[in-house]
């Protein structure tokens, strides 16, 4: 009898443990602003995704707005969540946040494989346009926040928008040698030999020259050595943006510009990135920010490197992901703005 009195009390406090972290995990994902669902009509089919707003509305009765442009990949409007600690934040400073599902991603029409960087440049400013027109947002006062590749779809787009500021997270300037600065890196980080990334360069130096010569899909699958090739649609995709270089383009912005890197990043070179943003942007529209800890996505290696570790942060502390002084960065950097 006491056996099983001492089992019943033992399963109880394992149900309040639980249900006292289930409460705690909700309190923490309930973030301080007001998400609309919205649809943008377009020549390309309907794009659909999510308009942030602060709770409490602008004393001067008009906010200023964030649109969010994504890097690779096929996202939706929130990034799974993860956008939602920075759009907290940037409520709380009075922006509204503009987030779209990607093409083909939620109930936005198309497929983002089929997009060069100019479509993504052209969906941008139907974007804009739309927030314009918004009876809640100054349209002095729009600016945009990206990632990775949206460092190639950011600079062409502030060459044709009046952007208020551009905030650019891990970007790359030139596609190829991108793709080649990962590959040596992730090889690396596995401990493969010098004479290993020698052949797999060769091996991707192969398949840019089919790129060149605007080589079939299955001539792609005829040459290609590795385990999982790229599907059809992938190639298609690669295809339209591979000679993507954000050079000459940087040259364009005329607002301020802050450009976030992180020292762990092994997907971007973020030494290249400064250096030729410090040499083609205008030094008084550029603030650089370099975080050690930090890989591509803003998180710290530590976090990046264990899923485990990264969704405990995510359910328990959302707020805490990213790197310490990453958002404080942005908001220091839009708080300069006004």
């Amino acid at each position: 009898m006491r056996t099983t009195k001492k089992l019943w009390i033992s399963l109880l406090i394992i149900v309040l443990l639980l249900g006292g972290a289930g409460i705690y995990i909700v309190q923490q994902n309930r973030f301080e602003m007001t998400e609309q669902a919205i649809e943008i009509a377009s020549p390309e089919g309907k794009l659909t995704g999510t308009l942030v707003l602060p709770k409490e509305s602008s004393a001067s009765g008009k906010l200023g707005l964030v649109l969010f442009i994504h890097g690779d990949g096929p996202i939706n409007a929130s990034h799974d969540d993860g956008y939602k600690p920075l759009w907290e934040r940037l409520a709380s400073l009075g922006y509204a946040s503009l987030s779209l599902d990607k093409r083909g991603i939620g109930g936005s029409a198309g497929n983002w494989l089929d997009q060069s960087i100019d479509d993504r440049v052209e969906e941008a400013r139907e974007a804009i346009t739309w927030a314009r027109k918004q009876p809640d947002i100054d349209p002095d006062r729009i600016g945009v926040w990206g990632a990775s590749q949206a460092g190639w779809v950011i600079p062409k787009l502030a060459g044709k928008e009046p952007l208020a500021f551009s905030i650019l997270v891990s970007p790359a300037i030139n596609w190829l040698r991108q793709g080649a600065y990962h590959t040596r890196q992730q090889m690396l980080q596995e401990g493969k030999s010098e004479a290993e990334i020698q052949a797999e360069i060769a091996s991707n130096n192969e398949i840019r020259d089919l790129l060149a010569r605007k080589a079939s899909y299955e001539d792609y699958l005829a040459a290609a050595r590795e385990d999982s090739p790229m599907t059809r649609e992938r190639w298609t995709f690669v295809s339209k943006n591979y000679l993507s270089d954000a050079g000459e383009d940087l040259k364009q912005f005329h607002s301020p510009v802050l450009l976030l890197l992180g020292q762990q990043d092994i997907h971007v070179d973020w030494q290249e990135t400064e250096q030729v943003y410090r040499k083609l942007v205008r030094p008084e529209l550029l603030s650089v920010a370099v975080f050690p800890e930090a890989e591509h996505s803003m998180l710290s290696k530590k976090t990046a490197d264990s899923s485990f570790r990264a969704l405990m942060i995510s359910l328990f502390a959302p707020r805490h992901i990213t790197v310490p002084g990453y958002m404080d960065q942005i908001e220091d950097f839009l708080k300069e703005l006004n």
